[in-house]
């Protein structure tokens, strides 16, 4: 397998899922893919609760799956991830990846010195005084908790992503319209807006699927178990009682709030763009009625990713049950799918 793409590893809340691919010029073929559940609390927002149960879980999975490679492109994103569109100076790559630190200190939330920081350019520097682009600020601490983790089970981390930017790549419809790729997980929503792939906006909500059962669990007074039953089975759609119906309502009530004020937000801000479209992922968005209740609340049209565009001959791995695996395997697709730039 030398040369084969590294295999796009998304470690989230509730499982682990990894994809193997085979390029061939610009075509990528699905060869292989896999998950393996994680207990509740072992991954929280994306941040490493318990790095042993994450290292066991890879090796399981590994050893399950019997994937070609140990590479991996390994995704990220945190509660305090930060991503900004501003302007820096136009510098050779080298001296801008030293001089980054100094020149978005007064610009970030978080202390440069605990912060790993990219930026991701959005338009060709030529020879302006600056450049227009993205940066991109996480805390240090939890990518490096994770990155062992990774490596303690014997694999190798050749590089690692942004999350949003592997659902760009995996999600994305290219045309003319504003989309809004929303990843709905246990613990996570994440967002990232593009016009024709060139993202806009990237935003991390420190909500999903739990909340919303936790939520429906409170006021209808009944336990978890039976308000995930609930949420799954009916959704939206309530079972005929109208107070399931208020409290489902409510439960996402947040979730759509901070959808509409992000997109409030972007339509206001330098870029002025409109979201015209929201295409949903994540398992948690597969709850019955969402995509019709988000598009009412939201006034665009609410519609799901398809994160298998970009991947030939996946008869086989449909046959495996791949059909159950992709609601929750955009970021991992999109990890394998190639570097952003």
């Amino acid at each position: 397998m030398a040369g084969a793409p590294p295999i796009g590893l998304d470690i989230g809340s509730s499982s682990i899922r990894a994809v193997e691919v085979r390029r061939s010029k610009d075509e990528y073929t699905l060869t292989n893919f896999g998950q393996y559940p994680l207990p509740a609390g072992t991954v929280s927002g994306g941040v490493i609760q318990d790095p042993v149960v994450v290292t066991s879980a890879l090796k399981q999975l590994w050893a399950a799956c019997k994937f070609g490679t140990k590479k991996v492109s390994l995704g990220v994103t945190n509660p305090q991830l930060v991503v900004r569109e501003m302007s820096i100076a136009n510098l050779p790559a080298n001296q801008m990846k030293q001089a980054l630190p100094f020149q978005v200190k007064e610009a970030l939330p978080l202390a440069v010195e605990r912060s790993l920081l990219d930026f991701y350019p959005l338009e060709e520097p030529g020879d302006n005084p600056t450049v227009r682009g993205l940066l991109i600020a996480m805390p240090k601490d939890a990518v490096v908790t994770l990155v062992q983790a990774v490596q303690k089970a014997g694999l190798q981390v050749n590089d690692v992503d942004l999350a949003s930017f592997a659902l760009l790549r995996s999600a994305s419809r290219l045309d003319a319209q504003v989309e809004a790729i929303v990843d709905i997980g246990a613990n996570i929503t994440s967002v990232v807006v593009h016009a024709d792939g060139e993202p806009l906006f990237v935003r991390t909500l420190p909500r999903g699927g739990a909340e919303i059962t936790e939520s429906i669990a409170t006021r209808l007074g009944i336990d978890v178990t039976e308000a995930e039953t609930l949420k799954c089975r009916f959704g939206m759609h309530g079972d005929g009682n109208p107070d399931t119906v208020t409290a489902l309502t409510d439960a996402v009530r947040s979730l759509s709030s901070e959808l509409r004020s992000s997109f409030t937000y972007l339509a206001s801000g330098e870029r002025q763009k409109q979201v015209t479209r929201v295409s949903l992922c994540g398992g948690s968005a597969l709850m019955p009625g969402l995509a019709e209740h988000l598009q009412e609340q939201l006034g665009v049209a609410v519609m799901y990713a398809d994160s298998t565009a970009r991947l030939r001959d996946t008869r086989r791995a449909r046959e495996r049950g791949f059909d159950s695996f992709v609601p929750s395997a955009a970021v991992s697709i999109g990890l394998t799918l190639g570097a952003t730039r």
